[in-house]
Formats: C-alpha cells, structure tokens, sequence
C-alpha cells in the first residue's frame, strides 16, 4: 500500500504529515476522502473474494428478495426519468437490476469487475466507448472506482441527450458518519476507495454541465441500516450485525451462534432509535447516503 498525495475526487494536493483519521485523508478543498494507505491490486482481489458476494445470495431470510424488489423500483423510476433506449448499470452485481429493467422492455448491460452473465462484460467504463445510453447507473459503486471523477465524466460523454445519470453513494458529511467515526459501516476499507459527500457530487455533476434534477437522502438506501449497525457495534459482546444478517458463506467473520443471536436481538431492540436517527438527519439532508439524478440537457 501506498500514501495519497492528492484528493482521489478533484486532485488536490493533500495535506503531509500525520493524518487525525484512520485509513483516509479529507480534502482540504472539496470535503471528500481518500482511502489512505491506497491499496495494491493484489489487495483489491483479496477484498472482492468470493465471500463478498457468493453467487448463492448475500443475506439470510428474505434479504436478497429485498433486494431485488428495490432494484424494481428503480427500474420503475428510471422508465419515468429517461429517455427510450439502453440503461448501463455500472458495478451490476448479481445483474437484479438489469433484470428490472429488462422486465419493462429495455435493453440493458452492466459492467463488473468479474462477471457470470454475458449481459455483464469485465470492464472499466473508462473503457468503454458506446454512447447514447437512455440512462447510466452508479448504484453504490463510484466509491468503488479508482477514477471516480473521470468515471463520471466519461459517464457524461457516453449519455444521450436528455439522458439521466442515477448516482447513490454513502454520504460522508452525513450525522451517522460523524456520529460512528471509523466504525461507520459505509466507509468499507479498502473497497471504498473515496469517500463523498452529497455537495462535492452535486457540485461536480453541475460542472459537467449536467441539471441536477433530484437529490434525496432516502432512496439511496442503507439509512436505517447504517445507524443500526454503528449502535449494535457500542453493545459490548456483540457480533458485527452485517455480518450477522449475511449467509454464512457472504460473512467476513465467523459468530458463534450466540454472538449472532445477540447480535440480531439487539438490532431488534434498537430499531426504533435508529429509526428516529435516520429520519433526522433526513429531514436535516444530512442522510447516510444521497441519491442523486442528473439530466443531460440538449
């Protein structure tokens, strides 16, 4: 691994020296975050194994059908925003959104860094040169990329006219990043490679002379969750709830069954105040992610 000299998301120098947080340097200009040390390729692989995401599900109970329900909904959303054509689906995952958005009549493909499916293809999107994409999808998955700006940028370059751009990313100016430090669940080293806030995206989009058309803090997802899992990890004996609510074959850790038990009861039981929290800092737009759209107008 490797110190960042300058910001991953505007290209900033970086401030030398110590560092006050713990495995990322804030901008000092735009407000993001770099993963700090940046980790190798070799570390990357190792952080994407199998467990990650097994072709068998991520979640016990009806997670993954959660999941896939949510993607609906978003398929739904962007047959309202976009304009007839193609959807890319950037960081596609088990593919449920391209079968959403198949399931309503469009064409769709994904990008992955490994990929079963042949609607997936293994490739960056710096790579890819097809424009007049209907709408282009960074669902959780910019904080992902390398080049996260030129990333968005090529995203501009590659969509349609009147063609929508969805973004949703975890909120790091957000109350519950603030509140849970470096046990914040969506900070996620060193997968998560920048760490933005909802004003540096916004900011950015509007300079790549796209209108941002929408911006919530709820339909990004994980706002409940993100809260519940901060207050489950300050209950001493506790297994990491994530951890807790995957398959065994999905979890980073191994929980005796009475740490999960513990783990998930007391989820249960602080449910209604990480209810209170999110609704909060929603009403504050301070959420835990921020969903964005953007429109490229004519």
């Amino acid at each position: 691994m490797s110190r960042v000299s300058e910001c991953a998301w505007c290209g900033a120098e970086l401030p030398p020296g110590d560092r006050p947080l713990r495995g990322r340097v804030e901008c000092p200009r735009c407000g993001t975050a770099t993963t700090d040390p940046w980790p190798t390729p070799e570390q990357l692989e190792q952080a994407y194994a199998g467990w990650y995401r097994p072709a068998e599900g991520r979640f016990s109970g009806v997670g993954d059908a959660v999941l896939r329900r949510s993607r609906g909904t978003l398929a739904r959303r962007l047959d309202r925003i976009a304009p007839p054509g193609p959807v890319l689906d950037v960081g596609a995952g088990d593919g449920s959104l391209l079968d959403a958005v198949r399931a309503g009549g469009r064409t769709a493909v994904g990008l992955e860094r490994e990929s079963a499916r042949p609607d997936i293809r293994e490739m960056d999107i710096l790579d890819l040169d097809e424009e007049g994409w209907a709408a282009i999808v960074f669902w959780h998955s910019l904080e992902h990329h390398h080049a996260p700006a030129e990333a968005l940028a090529h995203a501009v370059q590659l969509v349609a006219e009147r063609g929508a751009i969805v973004v949703a990313v975890p909120n790091s100016a957000s109350l519950q990043a603030k509140a849970f430090g470096d046990r914040w669940l969506a900070l996620d080293p060193p997968r998560h490679l920048v760490h933005l806030t909802a004003s540096a995206l916004v900011s950015r989009l509007r300079d790549l002379g796209m209108r941002v058309a929408r911006v919530s803090h709820v339909r990004g997802g994980q706002v409940v969750f993100g809260w519940l899992h901060g207050l489950v990890g300050t209950v001493p004996g506790t297994a990491d709830l994530y951890d807790a609510i995957r398959r065994p074959e999905a979890r980073q850790t191994t929980p005796s069954g009475g740490e999960r038990a513990f783990a998930l009861a007391a989820g249960a039981a602080l449910l209604p105040v990480a209810a209170v929290a999110a609704a909060s800092e929603v009403a504050l737009r301070r959420g835990g992610t921020v969903y964005i759209e953007a429109v490229r107008e004519p």
